[in-house]
């Protein structure tokens, strides 16, 4: 996947909202399908992603969404098995299309089988839905109580801080790089950050897109 991504949100309640905020504030392009007039309007007054009023398990709605040359699209509505309906019917639309889907149940291995990923919401957020869309080049190891953000981020070739020691990139204060590539030391100063190596991460939220174009470019 690039670093900017074309992501289909079907649900757009309070995690599907929640999540499409996310991946707005990053930079990706996020649609929401809603079939609910009411939340539909609600979620395109905010501004945060292009809104279709539909169901999202109707082939002809997914075409409108754009489903053909989506990178991701997530079921987050609170019907599990629309969720998994809806990833299915993108995927056959669709083979190469990222699909996560909200579950209902910690029993994840009966899903996998069906789409990419699957969530628990219940048991991790937002946060943690946003980054599984993006992909296994951003993962979150921990669901904090708070906003703060632990991840284990892959650097991009040719982003910002690829080939750069820690010492020499400007990251917003609100972020903490915590070890180096193999996750055996905490990085130092002289810490590099090699393209295709992967870093752990604390992020504060509000910088969390500056750091993502930092190290994705």
């Amino acid at each position: 996947m690039g670093s900017k991504l074309d992501v289909i949100i079907a649900g757009g309640g309070r995690v599907g909202f929640e999540t499409a905020t996310i991946l707005d504030d990053r930079g990706h392009d996020v649609t929401v399908v809603e079939r609910d007039q009411a939340r539909a309007d609600a979620v395109s007054d905010e501004y945060v992603a292009t809104v279709i009023s539909g169901d999202a398990s109707n082939p002809s709605i997914l075409e409108q969404a754009g489903v053909e040359d989506a990178d991701a699209i997530a079921g987050l509505t609170g019907l599990a098995g629309l969720n998994l309906a809806v990833c299915m019917e993108a995927k056959d639309m669709a083979p190469d299309i990222r699909t996560v889907a909200r579950i209902d149940t910690r029993a994840k291995e009966s899903y996998t089988r069906f789409v990419d990923q699957v969530l628990f919401p219940e048991l991790a957020g937002a946060r943690t839905a946003a980054n599984e869309i993006i992909g296994s080049d951003v993962e979150t190891l921990a669901d904090l109580t708070g906003t703060l953000d632990i991840m284990q981020i892959r650097v991009a070739e040719g982003a910002p801080a690829a080939g750069r020691q820690l010492s020499e990139i400007r990251f917003p204060a609100g972020t903490l790089v915590v070890s180096d590539d193999d996750g055996d030391r905490i990085a130092r100063p002289d810490t590099t950050l090699d393209a295709g190596k992967r870093y752990v991460v604390a992020v504060e939220p509000d910088v969390a897109d500056e750091v993502m174009n930092l190290m994705r470019g």
